[in-house]
């Protein structure tokens, strides 16, 4: 079996990754706030929103940016451009429905654990095709309880995030949940990662294939720069939207705008012993 690093830069990459990981899911969570505060068509465009945020951010990139630090000695390790990219839309399909089924089903515990279970999943596949992608001469194998293990872990940090998007509503709780998130996100990567086996064994036509890759730097370094861009994009939009908070209160003040008027009629005024004399 052959030894692998997945920490070549020391540190820095784990911590990025969390960080963005993070990120994403803050972004998302506040998404998921707005939401809330509508109902049709602009419910579905704010979770399609989050979904984004979540999966692309949250995820998707924490995943590659680890993948940077992840070295093989004397080996070039590229990657399938499709399978990575279909890792990336894979992710954002089952977050994107995993949010439509909390965000229209209610607040019962089914669809929380029904959408739970698809994102844990669709993280998984998302992660272990990703790791599909790479091409290098040598072999592949996983040890099936860590693998186990992993898809557990998303399982649960795809529930835990679904409750927070149904629950969570101020700036402080959000953040400490999108910590949360991405330590578990985090967590699932690298026991992923540690239930990898590489053995030594070149496997047939994997030479060949390595021709059509590309290199990480060449590759991901680009992409993960510009969907962090798009990140800090919708940091802006979102800051710029007011919050569910004030949507509730915009459109209570429109509804007692459009109310008519109560009509009021003063009370017949007494008269007296010295109204009675006059008349």
């Amino acid at each position: 079996m052959v030894s692998v690093h997945n920490f070549s830069y020391g540190l820095l990459t784990p911590a990025l990754g969390y960080v963005m990981s993070s990120l994403g899911c803050f972004l998302g969570l506040r998404c998921t706030s707005r939401a809330r505060a509508y109902s049709g068509k602009t419910r579905a465009r704010w979770l399609l929103l989050a979904a984004v945020s979540i999966a692309t951010t949250g995820i998707w990139v924490m995943h590659f940016i680890a993948m940077l630090g992840f070295t093989i000695p004397d080996q070039t390790v590229r990657y399938n451009v499709p399978v990575t990219i279909l890792s990336m839309l894979i992710a954002f399909v089952v977050v994107g429905i995993g949010l439509l089924i909390v965000g229209f089903g209610g607040e019962g515990v089914r669809p929380l654990l029904l959408g739970g279970l698809i994102i844990g999943c669709g993280v998984a596949s998302m992660h272990y095709i990703g790791m599909a992608a790479m091409r290098m001469p040598d072999t592949m194998g996983y040890s099936t309880p860590l693998f186990v293990l992993s898809v557990v872990i998303a399982v649960v940090a795809g529930t835990a995030a679904l409750w927070a998007a149904l629950r969570l509503t101020s700036v402080w709780s959000t953040l400490t949940a999108s910590l949360i998130m991405g330590v578990a996100v985090s967590g699932m990567h690298y026991t992923g990662m540690a239930a990898m086996r590489v053995y030594g064994v070149q496997s047939p036509g994997m030479a060949a294939s390595m021709q059509g890759g590309v290199s990480a730097v060449a590759f991901l370094l680009p992409l993960i720069l510009g969907i962090s861009i798009l990140a800090f994009v919708l940091t802006a939009v979102i800051s710029l939207s007011p919050t569910a908070a004030e949507i509730h209160e915009d459109a209570a003040l429109m509804a007692r705008i459009a109310a008519p008027p109560e009509e009021t009629t003063a009370p017949p005024q007494k008269r007296g012993v010295w109204g009675s004399l006059r008349t």
